[in-house]
């Protein structure tokens, strides 16, 4: 009997075996998309991050309150002296374009106690930009401190405090588990201000001090007016790291 032209039978099949043979420990490519599917099912999208929580207070019975740094233009020596020498386990918030050739001071504080965390790469108010944007200046500053440092921060703060739905959406792609704001604001003459609720430090505050362009007080010294107040209420600083993001 003469055969029809076409294919060899036998022949697509064990050429579809050898395929799959060749391609079976293959991953699909990164960025192929968000969707899963189990062998024989359908696709299903993969949920995207949660958003993280925005924090200004830690609901705490610990008589600690949480000192946070933000920017990093002031680079006082003494400050180093103060952290070292008090162990305080102080939030630096750094902004790559503020720092510019400083990452040295803050390397030093890193090696007595300081905690290292997200402030942009070039502090712009965030709210209004486009998403894409906002994860540009989120996650290009977390790939910053990983390159400088080895580390990728888990906690963030919005330059001026300020975010939408977009920042919490750019933060929770970036890697981010808390969006940190503050109700005490250390002032440049070393002066306490607060945002809401009771006008005294509290347990569970969290306290801004912002840079400031030649303030009154060196950064040494409006924390040591902090802490001689602290003392006074019987209130310690605490590891922001401990009670946010975990």
């Amino acid at each position: 009997m003469r055969r029809r032209r076409g294919t060899i039978p036998g022949l697509l099949p064990a050429a579809l075996a050898l395929l799959l043979a060749a391609t079976g420990g293959c991953a699909a490519p990164s960025g192929a998309g968000n969707l899963s599917s189990r062998a024989g099912g359908p696709a299903t999208a993969v949920a995207p991050a949660p958003l993280p929580p925005v924090v200004d207070h830690v609901p705490t019975d610990d008589p600690v309150v949480f000192l946070t740094y933000d920017d990093g233009a002031e680079r006082d020596p003494r400050f180093i002296d103060l952290v070292r020498e008090r162990r305080l386990p102080v939030s630096m918030f750094l902004t790559d374009s503020v720092i510019g050739p400083g990452y040295g001071h803050f390397a030093r504080l890193r090696a007595v106690g300081a905690n290292l965390q997200n402030h942009t790469l070039d502090h712009p108010a965030l709210p209004g930009l486009p998403l894409a944007a906002q994860r540009a200046q989120i996650c290009g500053q977390q790939r910053k401190l990983a390159a400088r440092f080895g580390i990728r921060p888990r906690l963030f703060r919005p330059p001026y405090g300020r975010h939408d739905t977009a920042t919490l959406r750019a933060a929770a792609e970036c890697g981010i588990a808390a969006v940190v704001l503050w109700r005490v604001t250390l002032e440049p003459d070393g002066h306490l201000t607060y945002t809401h609720g009771p006008r005294h430090l509290r347990p569970g505050d969290i306290v801004s001090v912002p840079s400031g362009e030649a303030p009154p007080l060196s950064l040494a010294e409006r924390t040591t007016r902090l802490l001689a107040e602290l003392d006074e209420r019987g209130l310690r600083v605490g590891r922001l790291e401990d009670h946010v993001g975990r």
